[in-house]
């Protein structure tokens, strides 16, 4: 922000002709004030103190003395123990305003050809099941963070791992043999994801029926599971596909196909994407490749019953198997192919993956091991661990039919949005096309505003009617704010009033209107806090925050009816600022915003 360049230069000239002495800009801590205290930014002046030979308070008071005597954007100060408080004049707050409404991406660094390549894995599905309230928290995080890793200057590359092979796999295809009765999506008028889901569902079920029975016998729960012909047919499956047999192939890519194409809705709906998918039927046998190269290299080793092993207790971790004795690949395998498919199609400089806190163990062993096999992400790599999300009734479970379904909550918060919108007659002066547009957007908004205010880190837990109250720190009340500051603007416009490209820096403002210019101005400093610890609940609250600032200065002020022409015009390019940077910021959260609620 350049008050604070200003400021900051002003008291290293001020330092040297108090003091004699020289100081680094860097040294120079300049903060906001606290809202107790008075004034815009405050100075923390103990750095200067062996400078100066004085204590805080008076040293404090002479660079005050000084800013007020040599730097005009000062116009008046307070001191609070060894802490300065400075007024920022009028002007230099108009002349920051002109310099954000210059720049239609303010706060927004656009990537360049020599800007670090960082590669964002998020969603990671499974093709027995469709996407649930933990997938749409994944995947609107993974988003998120690509938006605002980009709005930091970096190339980024958006790519998604499917887990489409294995025994979980097995077990909807053989369910959907013995009883889908040739059903299709179109014969059920379901989308694929959710039809194969129900077989899952149906293969547990009738296993717990097989299990109980043998348990019945006086078989251990262990000791049933292996016995169970129904899963030994679901394991013969499996060896099969493995074997590359080409009935339990065609069968596994139909059934693929019907998922994609139920995933694909549910992301087009989500409003997320990628630039890249790969398919972990296609990246384990690279990854047994890598694992046997590393046993040739002496990076591995190999026990008496077959099986390839890492040693890690010099890393202080334990031992981690890579390839079983049958020769078949783990979960780890499988990611080291992957990132060997990675490298080869990119230059990555940075490999984040978006994977749940349980996985914390997993992504640590793996950054030992691609580094050790020599990729050069392998020990940058990121492993961004978020926490799980829940109901207020509790956790979910797949395999019990318990989840919530991605598509479900989806279109009951759009239904939620326009039940609301109907209650309060939002939609009188709109057409239906415009006002089932308005639902989505809020419904949708309200959705992933809830889940992304929260620090990635923490567990939460979703509840959709909190999330769409038009009051409080929610999307609908971001959106309803952007919504009004539109329909003054329109308003302008109707009466023939243009914004000017450059406000008149004379107009004499208030201290509410100098701290929302503040607000606006924060935005960039928001958007590096944001990439710099990996976190859209940054973006989400200072938004918030912005909101409800404007909202004060809204009822507070007139806009349209002010007479004074030029604080009429400061008014609307201020509105017209809060509107733009509550756009781009709700933009790198993937929520739009309406022209009108």
């Amino acid at each position: 922000m350049f008050i604070e360049q200003r400021i900051t230069r002003a008291i290293v000239a001020g330092i040297k002709d108090l003091y004699g002495a020289d100081v680094a800009e860097s040294q120079v801590q300049l903060q906001k004030t606290k809202k107790e205290f008075k004034g815009h930014l405050t100075v923390v002046v103990f750095p200067f103190l062996k400078a100066s030979r004085k204590g805080p308070e008076q040293t404090a008071q002479e660079i005050g003395d000084y800013l007020r005597q040599n730097e005009p954007a000062i116009a008046e100060f307070n001191v609070i123990k060894g802490f300065l408080n400075l007024t920022i004049a009028s002007a230099p707050w108009i002349e920051l305003l002109n310099e954000i409404n210059r720049q239609a991406n303010y706060g927004l660094i656009a990537p360049t050809e020599a800007s670090p390549l960082v590669m964002i894995e998020y969603s990671s599905p499974n093709t027995n099941k469709p996407l649930h309230l933990g997938h749409v928290r994944n995947n609107l995080l993974g988003y998120s963070l690509a938006k605002i890793l980009e709005a930091n200057g970096n190339k980024i590359v958006k790519t998604n791992i499917v887990n489409d092979r294995g025994i979980h796999i097995c077990k909807s295809m053989l369910a959907w043999q013995k009883w889908g009765d040739g059903v299709t999506p179109e014969k059920a008028g379901k989308k694929g994801d959710h039809l194969i889901g129900d077989f899952y569902v149906l293969f547990s079920n009738k296993l717990k029926e097989e299990t109980a029975a043998l348990e019945a016998k006086g078989m251990t729960k262990e000791e049933a599971e292996a016995a169970s012909p129904l899963m030994n047919e679901a394991r013969e499956m499996l060896r099969k596909w493995e074997a590359g047999d080409e009935e339990v192939r065609a069968l596994w890519r139909t059934m693929n196909s019907w998922v994609y194409a139920g995933f694909d809705e549910t992301y087009r709906t989500l409003g997320v994407d990628f630039d890249k998918i790969y398919y972990e039927s296609e990246t384990y046998l690279e990854g047994k490749k890598k694992v046997l190269e590393g046993l040739e290299k002496g990076i591995f080793y190999r026990r008496d019953d077959g099986s390839v092993w890492a040693d890690l207790t010099k890393e202080g971790l334990d031992e981690k198997l890579l390839l079983r004795s049958d020769g078949t690949s783990v979960y780890m395998t499988q990611d080291i192919g992957t990132a060997k498919l990675r490298f080869d199609d990119y230059p990555i400089d940075k490999m984040i993956y978006v994977v749940g806190n349980e996985q914390n163990y997993h992504f640590q062993v793996l950054s030992i091991l691609l580094d050790k096999l020599g990729f050069a992400f392998g020990k940058g790599l990121i492993h961004f661990s978020y926490g799980m999300v829940e109901l207020p009734e509790g956790k979910m479970k797949s395999r019990e039919g318990t989840v919530v379904d991605a598509d479900d909550l989806m279109e009951e918060m759009i239904n939620t949005a326009r039940d609301i919108a109907n209650e309060l007659g939002k939609g009188s002066e709109m057409t239906p096309d415009e006002v089932e547009r308005i639902a989505r957007v809020v419904g949708l908004g309200s959705l992933k505003y809830f889940i992304l205010k929260v620090d990635p880190r923490k567990n939460m837990t979703f509840n959709p009617k909190e999330s769409i109250d038009f009051n409080g720190n929610t999307g609908s009340f971001i959106q309803y704010t952007y919504a009004r500051v539109r329909s003054v603007l329109r308003k302008a416009a109707e009466q023939g009033i243009a914004l000017p490209d450059a406000l008149p820096t004379h107009v004499q403002i208030s201290e509410k209107e100098e701290h929302l210019i503040q607000a606006v101005a924060d935005f960039a400093a928001i958007v590096r806090e944001a990439g710099r610890l990996y976190s859209p609940a940054c973006v989400a609250n200072y938004v918030y925050d912005l909101v409800k600032e404007y909202n004060q200065f809204y009822h507070d002020f007139s806009i349209l009816r002010e007479t004074d022409a030029d604080l009429r015009l400061f008014r609307l390019t201020l509105s017209a600022n809060v509107a733009k940077v509550v756009k781009n910021g709700m933009a790198l959260l993937g929520i739009d915003v309406p022209e009108r609620m």
